[in-house]
């Protein structure tokens, strides 16, 4: 049993302020309970705040190759927890443990790098006109971050944060503590100098509340919810700090007529399951020609009834369970609004899959001929959920492809790189990757619309963690 009953506060481990609650830990898998968890309050906050507001001074003025130095430390603590870290995230959300050893783990170790590359690039002063203009660090950074990609998000905000010489106050989420436990530890065997790395545990509507609205934090990072994303800004708001949203996503997946209907389908489908389609990312919606559409349901069937669901320890199951009661409870109800609407169900369903009466595990399912109207349409469900919805003519694609309030990423594919490119340039999404393309940690992240505000990784993602400066003499 885990008993995680201190945060790391300015150097050291400290136990909570008095009175604090705690919360259970549980493998979702199994629904055992594997530990508990304490619960941050005000008080808490404000000690690990004051401590970043301490510390800021002398780790903003440290240059370039001493912040190069320590983040390169971290890289090898990190390397030497890896797979620490992976069993973790496997306990916590259920994922199987081939994907937390191959992708879950090392997406935190590929942020790391991301920032290192980023900070090795950024100009800190230039000329622009008559004026130098130098780029500062802002100051305390609090970093909320989601469990569904927990190692990487907390990477993605903390070593960006970092790199600028910005001093943080962490508040992982209470739904995957564990990881975040040893990352902290991580941050404290590489040295990072007290008060420069906090790290608090607690709720939303507590800790991300005080977070968001202290006036001794500059600026604000959460993935998460739209709904939590507009509780921060509204919070933040009194105290005019910078804002950074990364939030929910509908993805479209716009196949066009003349693709590879196999690889684009196939793709399209394993893309959207993997952990267990918790991913904000993930192309939920797939786009298809009219006259293929009942070919193209047919492979995405294949698919999903492929992928095994079922122990997240076995290397052949494909599909773990889903991170937590609520979201099984709410990936179910989304399925059930489906089967209501009248939506053709091609592949999965309500319920466990066949065999498993025990864990949030959710069967891979497959909406045909849904309009773009449906609620699985245009509600995130995160989950192992897809809907695929028919389109007569390009110029339509692209319409039902932007008729949503999000904005997050979309996807297309084309034997025609000139027409994919063509058609990428009118989505309204922050990220568009043609024909299966991978991820590029190099380039800006962050979503158009209700998905969010603000940008991460690369220069761009560094910048947000900058105030710039002009200076004219």
């Amino acid at each position: 049993m885990y008993k995680l009953s201190e945060f790391y506060i300015d150097g050291a481990w400290q136990a909570p302020a008095p009175g604090a609650a705690t919360t259970e830990i549980v493998n979702p898998a199994t629904e055992a309970v594997i530990g508990t968890l304490a619960l941050g309050t005000v008080v808490d906050v404000n000690r690990a705040v004051s401590a970043a507001r301490a510390a800021f001074p002398s780790w903003s003025s440290t240059s370039r190759e001493e912040r190069l130095a320590l983040l390169a430390r971290i890289v090898r603590c990190y390397e030497a927890r890896i797979d620490d870290i992976a069993t973790a995230i496997h306990e916590e959300i259920g994922a199987p443990m081939w994907l937390c050893k191959t992708r879950q783990a090392p997406l935190g170790l590929m942020m790391l790098e991301s920032a290192i590359a980023a900070l090795k690039e950024m100009e800190f002063e230039r000329k622009i006109g008559r004026a130098e203009v130098v780029s500062e660090p802002i100051g305390v950074a609090a970093l909320i971050t989601p469990w569904n990609w927990p190692a990487g998000a907390i990477m993605g905000k903390v070593a960006y944060a970092l790199a600028a010489g910005c001093t943080v106050v962490l508040k992982p989420s209470e739904l995957a503590p564990l990881d975040a436990r040893i990352i902290a530890e991580v941050m404290h065997d590489a040295g990072v100098p007290a008060g420069v790395f906090n790290m608090i545990y607690g709720l939303g509507p507590d800790v991300g509340a005080a977070l968001s609205a202290h006036h001794d934090v500059d600026v604000i990072s959460l993935t998460g919810s739209t709904r939590a994303g507009t509780a921060v800004a509204a919070a933040a708001a009194n105290s005019v700090k910078r804002v950074l949203l990364e939030l929910g996503g509908k993805s479209p997946n716009v196949i066009l007529d003349d693709a590879d209907l196999k690889a684009a389908v196939t793709d399209g489908v394993i893309s959207c399951m993997i952990n267990s389609g918790q991913t904000c990312v993930a192309p939920t919606r797939m786009l298809v020609p009219r006259h293929l559409h009942d070919e193209a349901a047919a492979i995405a069937a294949a698919v999903a009834d492929s992928l095994k669901v079922g122990d997240p320890m076995q290397d052949d199951s494909k599909v773990g369970s889903v991170a937590n009661r609520a979201q099984f409870e709410k990936v179910q109800r989304m399925i059930g609004i489906g089967i209501e609407e009248g939506a053709q169900v091609v592949a999965g369903g309500i319920g466990r899959p066949v065999g498993i009466d025990k864990g949030y595990f959710v069967r891979p399912t497959i909406f045909a001929n849904v309009s773009n109207e449906a609620v699985i349409a245009r509600e995130e469900v995160f989950g192992p959920v897809l809907t695929m919805i028919p389109y007569d003519g390009e110029a339509q694609a692209i319409d039902i492809a932007n008729d949503t309030e999000y904005g997050l990423a979309a996807y297309v594919w084309s034997k025609d790189a000139a027409r994919a490119r063509r058609v990428a340039g009118k989505l309204r999404a922050g990220t568009v990757r043609i024909n299966g393309a991978s991820a590029d940690y190099a380039a800006p992240f962050g979503g158009y619309k209700r998905s969010g505000n603000g940008r991460e990784l690369g220069t761009y993602g560094l910048a947000e963690y900058l105030e710039h400066k002009s200076v004219t003499a």
